[in-house]
C-alpha cells in the first residue's frame, strides 16, 4: 500500500530524481550520439538510444529508493521482458517511466522530447511528472491536487465557441485500418488535425490550453499515464472511442482522446466513432 502521507508530503525528491537522470544520462548525449548508440526497435519511427536505456536504469534505482516496495514499468524494461507490464495489474505501487519520450526528436537534435514518470496503484493514477530538459520545464500533477508547470498552476480552459479545434493525432504507421477510418472522422470542418510529436509534450500543450485535444491509437502506459493525469488535473477530460475512461493497464477501445474540457473530448470522441 501507498502511505497517504507519501502523497501528501514533499514530492520534490521525485522531481530531483527526474532532473538528475536527465542531467546524467540524457543531456550529455543530446546532439552527441554516435551511430552505434541509436537502434531501431520496430521500424524507422521506433528508435532507442543509449540515453533511453541508461536514463531508465537511473530512474529505476532512484524511484524505488524513494518509495520502498514499489516497482517500475518502463518502456525499455518492457521491451526486454514484456511480462514486466503485468505489474500494472498487481498490488505494488508502480512507477511508469518513459525515459525519453520523443526519441526521434532527440536523435535529430531537436528540443521536443521529455522524460515522463507517473505513479499508479491498482490502476489508479496518483501523481505524474513531465520534464522537458532542453526547455527546463517541469510539469507536475497530483491526484486531487491540481497541475503545475514550474510551480505555476495549469488550467486547460475551453476552446472559444466556434473556434477550429487543433488536434494532434497518431502517426499513420501505428494505426490499423479500422483506426485509420476512425481518425478520418477528424478530417471535417471545424477540426484541424496534425501528426503528433512527443506524446508527453502534446498532453502538456493540452493542459496549457495551447492544443485543444489529442486522438491516439496506441495504449502503452508510459506514453499516456503522466499526460492523462496532467490534463485531468488541469481541468481536462479523456475518453475512449467507446465512451469509457482510458485504463492504463490496457484493453481499451481505440482510438481515445484527451481534451481541454469534457465537451471537447465528447466532440472528438463522436467524430472518431463516426469515422
Amino acid at each position: 500500500m501507498i502511505d497517504e502521507a507519501f502523497l501528501a508530503g514533499d514530492l520534490t525528491a521525485v522531481q530531483e530524481a527526474v532532473r538528475k537522470a536527465a542531467a546524467a544520462e540524457i543531456m550529455p548525449r543530446f546532439r552527441q550520439l554516435a551511430a552505434h548508440e541509436i537502434v531501431e526497435k520496430n521500424g524507422p519511427h521506433d528508435l532507442v538510444t543509449v540515453a533511453d536505456r541508461l536514463a531508465e536504469e537511473h530512474l529505476t534505482a532512484s524511484l524505488t529508493a524513494i518509495l520502498p516496495g514499489s516497482v517500475v514499468v518502463g518502456e525499455e524494461s518492457v521491451h526486454a521482458d514484456p511480462a514486466v507490464y503485468d505489474a500494472l495489474r498487481g498490488d505494488a505501487p508502480v512507477w511508469i517511466v518513459d525515459p525519453v519520450d520523443g526519441t526521434r526528436q532527440f536523435v535529430r537534435g531537436e528540443a521536443g522530447f521529455c522524460t515522463l514518470v507517473a505513479l499508479a496503484h491498482r490502476g489508479e493514477l496518483l501523481a505524474s511528472w513531465t520534464y522537458a530538459p532542453v526547455l527546463d520545464e517541469m510539469a507536475v500533477a497530483i491526484r486531487g491536487g491540481g497541475a503545475t508547470l514550474n510551480g505555476r498552476a495549469l488550467h486547460a480552459g475551453s476552446p472559444e465557441p466556434g473556434a477550429v479545434l487543433d488536434v494532434a493525432t497518431s502517426h499513420p504507421d501505428y494505426t490499423t485500418p479500422e483506426q485509420k477510418r476512425a481518425l478520418l472522422g477528424l478530417r471535417t470542418e471545424g477540426v484541424r488535425p496534425r501528426p503528433c510529436g512527443s506524446a508527453g509534450l502534446e498532453y502538456l500543450a493540452v493542459a496549457r490550453g495551447e492544443l485543444d485535444g489529442i486522438a491516439f491509437s496506441w495504449e502503452y502506459a508510459w506514453d499516456h499515464a503522466a499526460g492523462l493525469l496532467l490534463v485531468a488535473e488541469a481541468g481536462g477530460a479523456h475518453t475512449t472511442v467507446a465512451g469509457e475512461p482510458f485504463r492504463i493497464a490496457g484493453g481499451n477501445a481505440l482510438p481515445f482522446t484527451a481534451a481541454r474540457d469534457a465537451a471537447t473530448a465528447e466532440r472528438i470522441r463522436s467524430l472518431l466513432a463516426g469515422g
